[in-house]
């Protein structure tokens, strides 16, 4: 055999074998009861996001396969769906065989690795809690029973603390990951500031772990980010005297604007989202009218929105052509200026008279306008 042939034989083989040990893939087959030749779609997480990698389609039994990319060391969560629905979750590890059966209801079973069975688990566990939180909220929204009220409490209590068993028992597995983002509704699991600890011990150990995953990255850096507000609010809740705090954030051409700049002799600060319609509306409806009656007389408005869909977030400004400040803050719910002012949702309103902060509690539009005129005096 001719020498330098047999060296790019046996380069080329050392190369096919490097590319394997880098991503050496897995594959995922079962059985989905209740859809014979139905078209499903693998969906592979991609951090806040599904991406869809496949669309195959079961046969007539409903059975079907599909090899996914995964490379060594790092797992990845894919998802199999039939249109909206989804079928079935799993945590994939390189050279993974998983089996699943499923039906169209939302029961599956993974067999195949521990990971994959724990996350089986793990979900089943998320979709009975949500279930039942989700059957009492139906039914209080019926008669408003103290009792049924306190239920859901307990349930919520019970289940967080089950979680939190469950993280600190699986700290050096993936699958803990996903719990620490559930939630019951609008209202996060792990929505506590001192969560954050939670955040970072798990970011902590899953490096070591898993050092290169992108979900461990976006563990630290929204640990990270927990970590930061609860500093905040440490250092704010033993300051022996809080004042007014300023904010200073960008607005549609991307130059920052300070609350503490605002000249005006009242200054109605409004936090909201461009996320909800109704608050969407409000700015319409109720601001924009204010406004115009009582700019004249000595009011401005320091709105601040709290959403991570900036261009969203412009566009509505734009459309609305909103007259007065109005700034973004990417960080969303996780804002530091949301902690500082103690909102717990929105939209929440404050004012401001020659530079210092009001207590004025609105809860009607007819409070917010008698307000205005009280502090315009």
């Amino acid at each position: 055999m001719n020498t330098n042939f047999a060296k790019g034989l046996l380069l080329a083989a050392a190369s096919m074998l490097l590319v394997s040990a880098c991503n050496d893939g897995a594959r995922i087959s079962g059985t989905i009861e209740g859809a014979p030749d139905s078209e499903i779609v693998v969906n592979r997480l991609e951090i806040n996001k599904l991406q869809a990698v496949d669309t195959i389609r079961t046969d007539a039994n409903g059975k079907f396969a599909v090899k996914v990319d995964v490379e060594k060391g790092n797992p990845e969560f894919y998802y199999i769906n039939r249109g909206s629905s989804r079928l079935a979750a799993v945590v994939v590890n390189a050279g993974d065989k998983l089996t699943v059966t499923a039906d169209t209801l939302g029961s599956f079973d993974v067999k195949g690795s521990a990971d994959a069975e724990l996350y089986c688990q793990v979900e089943k566990d998320y979709k009975a809690f949500t279930d039942k939180m989700a059957q009492m909220a139906d039914e209080y929204a019926e008669n408003h029973a103290p009792e049924i009220s306190q239920a859901m409490g307990k349930t919520f209590v019970d289940y967080y603390r089950s979680r939190l068993r469950f993280v600190v028992e699986n700290v050096h597995s993936i699958v803990a990951v996903p719990v620490l983002y559930q939630k019951a509704g609008n209202l996060q699991v792990f929505g506590q500031q001192v969560d954050a600890i939670h955040f970072r011990n798990l970011a902590d150990t899953l490096e070591t772990v898993y050092p290169e995953s992108r979900y461990v990255k976006a563990l630290r850096s929204e640990a990270q980010k927990r970590i930061g507000t609860l500093d905040l609010v440490t250092r704010i809740n033993t300051a022996d005297q809080i004042g007014m705090f300023d904010i200073e954030l960008p607005d549609l051409k991307a130059e920052k604007k300070k609350l503490s700049d605002m000249d005006a002799k009242v200054v109605l600060l409004h936090f909201w989202t461009n996320r909800i319609p109704e608050q969407r509306q409000f700015n319409l409806e109720v601001l924009k009218p204010i406004y115009m009656t009582y700019a004249s007389k000595g009011l401005d408005i320091y709105q601040v929105a709290f959403d991570e869909n900036k261009n969203e977030w412009a566009n509505t400004v734009k459309g609305q052509n909103l007259p007065w400040t109005s700034v973004c803050d990417i960080n969303g719910e996780y804002s530091k200026y949301l902690s500082l002012y103690n909102v717990k949702s929105l939209p929440a309103v404050f004012f401001l008279k020659d530079g210092e902060l009001q207590q004025v509690e609105v809860e009607t539009i007819q409070d917010l306008v008698n307000a205005i005129e009280s502090l315009l005096k």
